[in-house]
């Protein structure tokens, strides 16, 4: 018997599970990056306040985080089965950690654009 027999899925094989998981995990760290260069700007360390890609980061982090769950709840098997359930725990992860980079940035950039402002409360 060979050990392509003994594996459950092959390592090419891209499943719909596979596939979700790829997807979801790329938007989550596309989040990451975004955030990431979001708070950047919030912080003074770039150029413009960073609240859009804020936006855009918070946003992106929650839908990979919402399409991995559903892949992790739906999968059959375990790891390494191919259906998803390692790429579906990674997009869980890293969208969440981009939608934390995006609020993050935009509660920054909010703080500052009312300090700049002068009518905003001070805190």
């Amino acid at each position: 018997m060979s050990v392509h027999h003994l594996l459950a899925a092959d390592v090419v094989t891209l499943g719909p599970g596979r596939a979700a998981a790829t997807a979801a995990a790329v938007a989550g760290a596309a989040a990451v990056v975004v955030g990431g260069m979001a708070l950047a700007r919030s912080a003074g360390r770039a150029t413009g306040d960073g609240r859009r890609g804020a936006v855009v980061a918070v946003v992106a982090g929650l839908a990979a985080a919402v399409v991995g769950g559903l892949v992790v709840i739906t999968a059959d098997g375990g790891l390494g089965t191919g259906n998803g359930l390692g790429g579906g725990v990674v997009a869980v992860v890293v969208g969440l950690v981009g939608a934390v980079l995006g609020g993050v940035a935009a509660a920054r950039a909010a703080r500052r654009s009312a300090r700049g402002s002068g009518g905003g409360a001070a805190g």
